[in-house]
């Protein structure tokens, strides 16, 4: 049976000191079953950006709404709702809100680093 769960009702946390104005909220992972990956759905405020930081596994990213903007050690690439991300393990990374309202997208890493941020 198909688990459904509303948003609202999940729980946001703080990504931590190193990242204010930033929450996350896991929507799908191994508490509701999903064995191979985990869809976290993170909010960044005005202002806000998440660590630079990099990790050994990839992830998917859909901007939801916003206006905001992935930097590489290299590149800066700005971006809206509708858009889509590709980071590959290892490279250095970070989401920045570049407007006034809520940056929100959603990240799809493996099950396994479902604790760790990203």
């Amino acid at each position: 049976m198909p688990t459904v769960r509303k948003t609202a009702e999940v729980e946001a946390k703080t990504v931590g000191p190193e990242a204010p104005g930033v929450t996350m909220r896991v929507l799908i992972g191994p508490e509701q079953g999903a064995p191979n990956f985990v869809m976290r759905r993170f909010e960044v405020a005005e202002g806000g950006s998440t660590p630079f930081h990099a990790h050994p596994w990839e992830h998917e990213v859909y901007v939801v709404s916003g206006t905001g903007a992935v930097a590489g050690e290299n590149s800066r690439q700005a971006l809206e709702g509708g858009d889509s991300v590709f980071v590959p393990g290892g490279e250095k990374h970070n989401f920045v809100n570049m407007g006034k309202q809520p940056f929100v997208f959603l990240c799809v890493i493996p099950g396994e680093q479902s604790c760790k941020r990203g």
